[in-house]
């Protein structure tokens, strides 16, 4: 999970908190996909275009991914074994 101190968070946590609040229901995964790539444009057009913020982008959608599987998938897997038995 990306980690950062409580002190970092709430500029990010009023976004958030607006998003919930106010972000019409996400229907379809190109809907979602359109508001990831609007942040990382938004990052991207912040650290200017060079190969180390396309580095930066690509490994958080990598580790980001990984962590959202680790956390998330997995442990809906471990549930859906223990329901229905494992293969």
């Amino acid at each position: 999970m990306p980690y950062i101190s409580k002190n970092d968070r709430p500029k990010f946590d009023d976004i958030l908190t607006v998003l919930k609040n106010k972000l019409p229901e996400i229907k379809t995964e190109g809907e979602l996909n359109y508001l990831i790539t609007s942040i990382l444009n938004v990052y991207l057009q912040q650290k200017g275009e060079r190969y180390a913020t396309y580095n930066d982008i690509i490994g958080v959608l990598e580790c980001a991914k990984l962590e959202y599987y680790r956390r998330k998938v997995a442990t809906y897997e471990n549930i859906k074994i223990i329901n229905n038995g494992d293969v």
